[in-house]
């Protein structure tokens, strides 16, 4: 459990880290006024990219803030739907995973099946 600990904290740190790097990039106003229009709206094209990535960043940091959580109450690593391990490769690959991989490819089936009509 210290492993995915210690792999969670550091990867909600690099995130923090990432998200302080675009906020102060944001309010850095020397390059507002630089270059024509085309110009203009390239770098406003790579905020915008930007800032959807940060949001989902903050999606992520909730997932990592519960995962730790569950480490902290002993329910990590346990799928939330059958109850089984999910399994050490697949928690390494994916920290915040709430499923085993049955659980997890089920549910893609049906989300699949639902966006096809049936």
């Amino acid at each position: 459990m210290a492993y995915f600990r210690q792999k969670l904290l550091d990867w909600r740190s690099a995130l923090l880290a990432e998200t302080d790097a675009t906020l102060a990039e944001l309010g850095d106003d020397s390059h507002h006024e630089v270059g024509d229009e085309l110009d203009r709206a390239s770098r406003e094209a790579a905020q915008t990219l930007e800032l959807r990535t940060r949001d989902r960043d903050r999606k992520l940091l909730g997932k990592i803030d519960a995962a730790i959580a569950r480490i902290d109450d002993g329910s990590y690593g346990w799928c939330e739907e059958t109850g089984e391990p999910i399994g050490l490769a697949r928690l390494d690959a994916r920290p915040v995973a709430t499923l085993c991989l049955k659980a997890q490819e089920r549910r893609e089936r049906q989300t699949s099946a639902g966006r096809r009509g049936g």
